[in-house]
């Protein structure tokens, strides 16, 4: 039993019937498929391939990446759950799928962070250039992300290679997870479970954000943030409490204490 892939594909149905100029692409990106990992497959090496790598060749990748580490597709079911959860404009589990290049990114940077530890580190560049180039966000292949994330937009996300996301994770556009100069080895920031990201944030050095806090849109996080806090500013500093149990999944980006 797979619910997720399940309702993806009775959505898919639906959309044949209620607008029949798109059949061909959900037949050919959802109901021609047995899995959700191959519909994943298909729809990002379509969206990837250039003249430097096929469609066929990015799917076959992909296909291999999905049979070696069944977390892959697990990740990507928690991704899906997470985004129709969190952003009111998903009201289907299909759209990120189609759609939004938030998802869509993170799913290619999980494929190129599979080939980065099968030591196939050109295959996982080539993935972190042609994900920049079409979607906008750089996540670079050694970065280790959770599952149950949600990028918003998605527009403009760094992610820098030492970095390190927790589970049920949600940010917004322009987020930078980054550096403070040209030292190399552990550099950038650790981000804990259930972490909110406001637009525009940058998190910069090797620096822990505790579990369940909340960072403000617009500010410049330098060092480390307690779990369950709200920061905000430039730099960032304590402006109150995190407002609720788990922020990333009520998505409250307001605070209403005192600084």
């Amino acid at each position: 039993m797979d619910p997720v892939w399940a309702r993806i594909r009775e959505e898919a149905q639906q959309g044949v019937e209620r607008e029949p100029l798109l059949g061909g692409m959900f037949h050919s990106s959802i109901l021609h498929h047995r899995t959700l990992e191959q519909a994943l497959a298909f729809r990002l090496s379509q969206k990837l391939a250039s003249a430097e790598m096929s469609e066929q060749i990015l799917r076959e990748i992909m296909d291999e990446a999905h049979a070696d580490d069944a977390s892959l597709g697990e990740a990507a079911r928690a991704d899906i759950v997470a985004t129709f959860e969190r952003d009111p404009a998903c009201n289907r589990f299909m759209k990120p799928l189609l759609y939004f290049k938030g998802f869509q990114a993170v799913q290619a940077y999980r494929i190129s962070h599979w080939l980065c530890k099968q030591g196939r580190a050109d295959f996982a560049s080539l993935f972190q250039m042609r994900v920049s180039e079409c979607f906008g966000v750089d996540i670079h292949p050694g970065a280790q992300i959770g599952k149950g994330i949600m990028i918003d937009h998605a527009h403009s996300i760094v992610i820098g290679e030492t970095a390190v996301v927790g589970d049920n994770v949600s940010m917004l556009h322009s987020v930078t997870l980054g550096g403070t100069g040209k030292s190399d080895g552990d550099r950038h920031p650790k981000i804990g479970n259930g972490v909110l990201i406001g637009a525009g944030a940058k998190v910069l050095g090797n620096i822990h954000v505790g579990d369940c806090a909340r960072v403000a849109a617009g500010s410049v996080v330098l060092e480390d943030v307690p779990a369950r806090k709200t920061v905000a500013g430039i730099p960032a500093r304590i402006v109150g409490e995190a407002g609720c149990a788990q922020p990333s999944l009520t998505m409250d980006q307001l605070f209403k204490g005192e600084i």
